[in-house]
């Protein structure tokens, strides 16, 4: 058997797993990449979810760089709108290449396909490694310092011993508003994708009749093969144009009364899910069969030219939901809706991915129905305690297997999501083998700040980008609670805004420089408002973080025009005053209202409130 030793163990190659590998072999860690199947993105490429689902807004670290790694192959954001569910869509082989060439130049890391886990190898509560298999029942094992569950299904968590949840909770058990009055097992469908191409208006590529075909299977997927109270849904051409493809191909990957299936996979041994997933298949070729036959579309066949399989359907199903790891912390549904509350405790504070796509539960196959309610949600981020699991050490959840609710779990599964939340786990990883400390004793605050300067949003502002010059204090001074943002429900894509350019009131600048300086009080003689309503002006806002600083006289031979100030040449000493102070023209403007970027800016260089160490406890 062959034993391997690395720093970092990443087990399953999906969408997480290969986004913590590039960002930990960025970070200089050794990195062994575990997966079984022969290609690298999971729902991202080779289970062929190559429609993009939100952050379109939000191209968060290497999710954004995918995206812009995809721009640059087919010519610019245009050229990947071509299906009406997604901003951008592509071939899962591009995806794929694209992905492989990142991960392969990020460092040392070393791929290992073909392999499943078999066996976790403990000591007392610490992972020390796993044992993997083949189907030619070769073994491997490889320890590592930590290990990330990057799997599909949760694989890791199960064999490790963790505790995990599996199934939907009740209202009572979680709080949550919409939640079903009972729990059961019941977790969302998967699907087994096809990709379509156009062969040209005189090709017929319709495959064989499926077995057990039959066409009322797919009653209600368009309007041409609809009830009576069914008329007013899309039609067909309509209904393909949803995952249509750059190429002339189209991603079968419908859920109104389409290929969507319902299965226990997540907690089948494997033969069991092999099983099931041949079901699964067998779903997608009859719906592939029907569009050919029943609705006429016998140009479109399986690409020929996409997935490296003898059936030419994608390489692995499309997994929406497994076993959820019990965490440090689970997010809930009302930590989303209301991040500033009591009840939240300030999760949102431990922000390490976001995402903005509503709560989407597909449970149309599952033979049951669904009592659940789906409250909009604004944009939301995701806490680090979600991916450390309460008892076992030497772990970290990724992919689908953090520690959030059920109902949570239909807004945090999409791919930009769990990209984020994989390279969070790569980071993690990182900094525990760099500190020589666990990673459940990290300081959030270190990690944070290793995540925005791998270009991430911690917090889920729409309204500002890393291009804005305080972005990143924007970003520090939000997670720290000293300004807070406005959520926003918004379909398919929803906002919280931190309004950048917004004044700030002299109620929010007084509660965040109480917070910085308890001892901090407003000084009468520096004139400031009696009303917290109003807004500050820039003179105003400067003077009272000066104040709030100790009233320093340090000071600097630079002189503007139209103010004459202590507080102001202190700032301009710290050099803080680019770019928002007109040195061209030397005006300071100080009747200009203080916004709120320029505040945070100001305090977030001025009392480095990041620096102040983030623990669990």
């Amino acid at each position: 058997m062959k034993k391997i030793k690395t720093e970092i163990l990443i087990v399953g190659a999906g969408a997480s797993g290969v986004c913590a590998a590039i960002q930990a072999a960025r970070m200089g860690r050794k990195v062994a990449l575990v997966e079984e199947s022969p290609w690298l993105g999971g729902m991202l490429t080779a289970a062929g979810v190559s429609a993009i689902d939100g952050n379109h807004k939000l191209p968060s670290g290497l999710w954004g760089e995918f995206r812009s790694r995809l721009y640059d192959h087919y010519g610019g954001p245009q050229a990947v709108e071509t299906g009406w569910v997604s901003n951008t869509l592509f071939e899962p082989k591009v995806g794929e290449r694209i992905l492989r060439d990142m991960a392969l130049s990020a460092g040392d890391v070393h791929l290992f396909h073909g392999f499943f886990p078999v066996e976790v190898l403990m000591e007392k509560d610490r992972i020390m490694g796993v044992r993997f298999s083949n189907d030619q029942k070769q073994q491997m094992e490889i320890r590592a310092l930590y290990t990330i569950d990057a799997t599909e299904y949760g694989d890791v968590i199960a064999l490790s011993g963790a505790e995990f949840r599996y199934g939907r909770e009740s209202a009572a058990e979680t709080g949550e508003p919409g939640a079903p009055a009972k729990a059961d097992r019941f977790v969302q469908d998967l699907t087994y994708v096809a990709v379509l191409k156009d062969y040209g208006p005189d090709a017929d590529k319709t495959i064989s009749r499926p077995q057990d075909y039959d066409p009322h299977e797919f009653k209600g997927c368009c309007r041409e093969w609809g009830d009576e109270f069914q008329k007013n849904t899309i039609d067909a051409q309509r209904m393909l144009e949803y995952g249509r493809l750059p190429g002339d191909k189209f991603m079968i990957n419908w859920p109104r009364n389409g290929n969507d299936y319902f299965s226990h996979l997540a907690v089948m041994d494997r033969a069991g899910r092999l099983a099931e997933i041949e079901k699964s298949k067998a779903v997608t070729l009859r719906f592939v069969y029907f569009i050919q036959q029943q609705l006429g579309f016998k140009n479109l066949g399986l690409a020929d030219d996409e997935f490296p399989t003898s059936d030419r359907l994608a390489l692995i199903p499309y997994i929406r939901e497994g076993r959820r790891i019990v965490g440090k912390s689970t997010l809930k549904l009302q930590y989303i809706l209301h991040p500033y509350s009591a009840e939240a405790a300030g999760l949102y504070q431990q922000g390490i991915a976001v995402g903005n796509y509503p709560l989407d539960h597909h449970h149309d196959k599952a033979g049951i129905a669904v009592d659940e309610e789906y409250a909009p949600i604004p944009a939301f981020n995701v806490p680090f305690a979600c991916l450390i699991p309460q008892k076992v050490r030497g772990l970290i959840a990724a992919e689908k297997s953090i520690s959030v609710t059920h109902m949570v779990n239909g807004c945090t599964r999409l791919q930009p999501v769990v990209m984020q939340i994989g390279q969070a786990a790569g980071a993690a990883a990182a900094l525990a083998v760099e500190k020589d400390r666990p990673v459940e004793k990290l300081n959030v605050r270190e990690l944070q700040e290793t995540l925005l300067q791998a270009g991430m949003w911690l917090m889920p502002f729409t309204d500002v980008t890393p291009e804005h010059w305080a972005f990143k204090s924007l970003q520090r001074v939000a997670l720290c609670g000293l300004l807070k943002g406005q959520g926003k429900a918004s379909d398919w894509a929803n906002e919280f805004y931190i309004f950048p350019e917004k004044p700030v009131t002299a109620r929010e600048a007084v509660e965040a420089l109480s917070a910085l300086n308890p001892e901090f009080k407003v000084n009468n003689d520096l004139h400031f408002p009696e009303n917290l309503e109003h807004s500050l002006t820039r003179q105003e806002g400067v003077r009272m973080i000066w104040q709030a600083l100790g009233s320093p006289k340090e000071s600097v031979n630079l002189f503007l025009n139209d103010v004459q100030d202590l507080a102001v040449d202190f700032i301009l000493a710290q050099n803080l005053g680019a770019p928002w102070i007109d040195f061209e023209k030397e005006l300071f403007y100080p009747k200009e209202p203080m916004t709120r970027s320029v505040f945070a800016h100001l305090i977030d260089h001025l009392f480095q409130p990041f620096k102040k160490p983030l623990f669990f406890e």
